[in-house]
């Protein structure tokens, strides 16, 4: 999972992948670090063609994370062709995400 601390880096994540995984969380965010790993696993494992990227909001990215709307952690975009498809905020399941993943996954390949 890459980390991405500026909106320049983000938008040209978005705009050079099919399939973008973003997770906004933060370092003393138990459930951000707890979920981390997790969705990485995901999306390595049953999703390898979606990038994950990591927006750490309580450190350097906190700006970006501002500018984007997310005033509450942990965050989960799912983004596909530069747009945003889904969007989990604070209480969901990795079932949950792997559910939003999987029809528009199916249709880029």
């Amino acid at each position: 999972m890459q980390n991405i601390c500026s909106e320049e880096s983000l938008s040209q994540l978005l705009q050079s992948n099919p399939a973008v995984l973003l997770l906004y969380g933060g370092a003393n965010c138990g459930v951000c670090q707890a979920i981390k790993p997790q969705l990485g696993k995901l999306c390595k494992e049953e999703f390898p063609g979606v990038v994950t990227a990591y927006i750490d909001c309580q450190e350097s990215a906190g700006p970006l994370c501002a500018a984007r709307g997310i005033f509450s952690l942990p965050v989960v975009q799912l983004w596909f062709e530069g747009q945003r498809f889904a969007e989990f905020a604070r209480v969901f399941s990795i079932g949950d995400v792997r559910a939003a993943l999987e029809r528009p996954y199916g249709m880029l390949n």
